[in-house]
């Protein structure tokens, strides 16, 4: 049971990033139509991933629904697609986006003693470091704790937005709407920005697509899983949107994006002393975040281990802990790198493009594999609007960042397509060396013996 919770949980578990509204200022009203649209597509798409993942009840990774991903010629080593989604996905995007959700845990966790001064960079990256450390342990120990603590972080999440969202309303009835005025008379209203805004936002609600890498850690996933699709968007839309709302009763849009901390600007000027709880509350649902993400995320270290795509020893999990051991290891120097790495949000910036191309790609997978595979084993189906649609959403966006920003657009692409080489040289070529192989493997029984893991089917555990 306590896993079935958890699972609704990974959904509410993201920071709203004020990065968004750099993107929306041209239009006012744009952070309201932008979380509205965004949840409603995010929903779509879930539901569509939903109907990937669960055509077997193992974990599964989206490449691999790619198109033509399931073809004999390409057997257990997949293609190159879905190899280039695997590696960008293990070593740089969720890594990436780990140490931006553990930022905001830093940053809101020190709020209470910085309060009449800006906090140092090097403290907030510090803090981090230590919180992602705790949950990297954490994760490394135990799974039933870790869905425990998942449970109590969510309910965290959820006061964190009451306590905007109830202030909010209280102004409303007020009648406090003068910065509602006006919403989309923006000085620009061209489209071309609106890719990247819906970028940040899809990030925000990008917590769906965790609950799709633990099938395994799920009871009855097929009841289990489309109804926290169902709860989980509906809560957090409906209360994203409401907290955005209730952002503006009090502070302007050139205020807000002058924040680096909006939840603590809005409580400041509404709570009075109470507004210390709020960067505590939002911390903690930070934190949440942090777990719940290391959380699945190494299980996709995990799957592309199992699947061939990354070293055996990733796909081994502890002895007596049950815990997927190295791939929780790995994902900590990952993170640690790209939290101190000089331009993080650039980074991130450059990967949505191919992050949301393959997407699209993965879940027109679906409508694929409906008429290639109709006997293939669904626990659930989705009406085929529904990934085609989202489908024609995230290429729509796709072509229309190669237009409005060709240069991080090509840069992302760019860096996709260095993981070509890597999947002939790892992947294609099977008359690799003795004295390399002799290597590998000689590395791997020591990792083994120091970690304490074996394969998942060994007569061992």
């Amino acid at each position: 049971m306590g896993q079935q919770k958890a699972s609704c949980g990974h959904h509410l578990q993201r920071r709203l990033p004020a990065g968004q509204y750099e993107r929306e200022a041209a239009l006012h009203g744009g952070p309201r139509a932008t979380w509205a649209g965004e949840g409603s597509s995010e929903k779509e798409d879930h539901f569509a991933e939903g109907g990937l993942h669960h055509h077997r009840h193992r974990h599964r990774i989206r490449h691999l629904h790619l198109p033509q991903g399931h073809t004999p010629e390409h057997g257990q080593r997949g293609h190159v697609p879905g190899f280039l989604v695997c590696l960008w996905s293990t070593v740089t995007f969720c890594p990436g986006a780990t140490a931006v959700i553990s930022l905001a845990f830093g940053r809101y966790i020190l709020e209470p003693f910085f309060i009449q001064c800006e906090i140092p960079e090097l403290a907030i990256k510090l803090v981090t470091a230590v919180g992602i450390t705790v949950v990297m342990v954490l994760n490394s120990t135990s799974v039933s704790w870790s869905a425990r603590i998942q449970i109590f972080l969510t309910f965290c999440k959820l006061t964190a937005i009451l306590i905007i969202i109830v202030p909010g309303v209280i102004q409303l009835i007020k009648g406090q709407t003068h910065h509602f005025k006006d919403a989309f008379s923006g000085r620009d209203t061209s489209l071309m920005g609106l890719p990247l805004a819906f970028y940040y936002g899809m990030y925000a609600y990008a917590g769906w697509f965790y609950l799709n890498f633990i099938t395994e850690e799920v009871d009855n996933p097929e009841k289990t899983i489309p109804l926290a699709i169902c709860i989980s968007m509906a809560i957090i839309t409906v209360g994203y949107v409401l907290t955005n709302v209730a952002y503006f009763t009090t502070i302007s849009a050139e205020e807000l994006l002058q924040s680096s901390a909006v939840a603590v600007t809005f409580s400041e000027r509404l709570l009075g002393k109470f507004s210390l709880a709020v960067p505590i509350f939002v911390a903690l649902s930070c934190f949440g975040s942090m777990n719940g993400g290391v959380f699945a995320v190494s299980r996709l270290f995990y799957v592309a281990s199992r699947e061939g795509h990354l070293p055996e020893i990733l796909s081994m999990i502890h002895v007596h802990k049950h815990t997927p051991l190295p791939a929780v290891i790995v994902l900590h120097p990952l993170t640690m790198v790209m939290l101190f790495s000089g331009d993080l949000y650039s980074l991130l910036n450059f990967l949505s493009f191919a992050r949301w191309l393959f997407m699209g790609l993965a879940v027109a997978g679906l409508i694929y594999l409906r008429y290639k595979r109709p006997d293939m084993h669904r626990p659930f189906k989705v009406p085929l609007f529904i990934p085609a649609l989202f489908s024609f959403t995230c290429l729509f966006m796709v072509v229309l960042s190669l237009y409005s920003d060709p240069f991080s657009t090509g840069v992302g692409f760019l860096i996709t397509l260095t993981g070509v080489p890597a999947y002939y040289l790892f992947i294609v070529w099977d008359k690799k060396p003795k004295w390399f192989r002799r290597l590998s493997d000689r590395i791997t029984r020591t990792l083994q013996i120091i970690l304490e893991v074996v394969p998942e089917d060994s007569k061992e555990l």
